[in-house]
């Protein structure tokens, strides 16, 4: 049973619960963002995994989860990207922030979320059970996705590139 690591609005430690509970109750807990970009400046989307609990085949973000207790921000996002997507690359935290989020079927997101920017441009061999599919897209044509079809998105990335779309556009390496 997996736990996610509840945190104050400043990121200090206050308890653990188990995540299915957390996003019950909508309790504020850890959790990352990470983005990959190419060598054309593309942006790496997954569709989630149809057996996903919540945002069952939404596109969103290159990778995302809590980390464990113990377990650094960073770390976690190199599990996760090994995990998922089965790379790793040099990440960088870019900025952080707080959001809340109701995902459907009497689910909450509420996240002190680290956001993490990498580069990488290989293969990509994703595990099938995390992931659905796996797409690079420019930054115009996603900008223009999202606001024809937002729906296809989740919750947390919808949030993260409209409030924070000049940090996703001028990242540097």
């Amino acid at each position: 049973m997996e736990h996610v690591i509840l945190v104050n609005n400043r990121d200090e430690v206050i308890g653990e619960m188990e995540k299915l509970e957390a996003h019950i109750q909508g309790v504020l807990h850890r959790a990352f963002s990470v983005f990959i970009f190419n060598n054309d400046q593309e942006l790496l989307l997954q569709q989630r995994a149809s057996t996903k609990y919540h945002s069952p085949l939404k596109w969103t973000n290159t990778c995302c989860s809590h980390p464990r207790k113990g377990e650094s921000y960073l770390k976690a996002a190199h599990r996760r990207l090994q995990e998922e997507l089965n790379f790793d690359c040099d990440l960088y935290e870019k900025f952080n922030f707080i959001y809340k989020a109701d995902v459907g079927d009497g689910l909450i997101e509420h996240e002190f979320d680290r956001v993490f920017f990498g580069e990488y441009s290989g293969n990509i061999i994703f595990n099938k059970n995390e992931v659905a599919l796996v797409k690079w897209m420019s930054l115009v044509d996603l900008k223009i996705d999202l606001k024809l079809n937002p729906n296809n998105y989740t919750e947390w990335f919808k949030i993260i590139f409209n409030q924070y779309e000049y940090q996703i556009q001028y990242h540097k390496f």
